[in-house]
């Protein structure tokens, strides 16, 4: 069976930590798959936000956005209480859209938990379409991360 490959981006534009919650936890005691993508919107609503984007549905230079499909790589348990840093970076352009490559690691020791990968694309909510990648978004996209 072939496994997920998630190839990490040039470089990252945007970084934020999480702490694993109670709620996170499923009944093998570490976060469960379902919550990896919860972790990884989080991630990048904060990664929109910090760039001045703050809604998904229409405030995307006029546009929406939605996601077309999603991969997750697993590497180590995530634990309660634990701190999650989150490195995020943009790849894979096209006319419509471009992946969110997520690298989720243990805050404490560095060592890799997940990786992951969201294919967004521009959408129109009202007339239910595609629409093309704004360019003042892909620039922002692009822009590597402030040390």
């Amino acid at each position: 069976m072939a496994r997920v490959k998630v190839a990490l981006p040039a470089h990252w534009g945007f970084q934020t930590q999480l702490r694993v919650r109670v709620t996170d936890l499923n009944y093998g005691g570490h976060v469960g798959n379902d919550t990896v993508l919860g972790l990884m919107h989080e991630g990048r609503v904060r990664w929109f936000n910090h760039m001045g984007y703050n809604n998904e549905v229409n405030a995307i230079e006029g546009h929406g956005i939605i996601m077309a499909d999603a991969a997750v790589e697993y590497r180590a348990e995530a634990l309660l209480g634990m701190e999650i840093e989150m490195l995020l970076g943009a790849t894979d352009f096209n006319k419509y859209g471009f992946d969110v490559i997520h690298l989720l690691r243990n805050a404490s020791t560095g060592q890799e938990v997940a990786r992951g990968k969201a294919g967004i694309l521009c959408y129109d909510y009202t007339a239910k379409a595609l629409r093309s990648l704004p360019p003042a978004f892909k620039q922002k996209l692009m822009l590597p991360l402030q040390s």
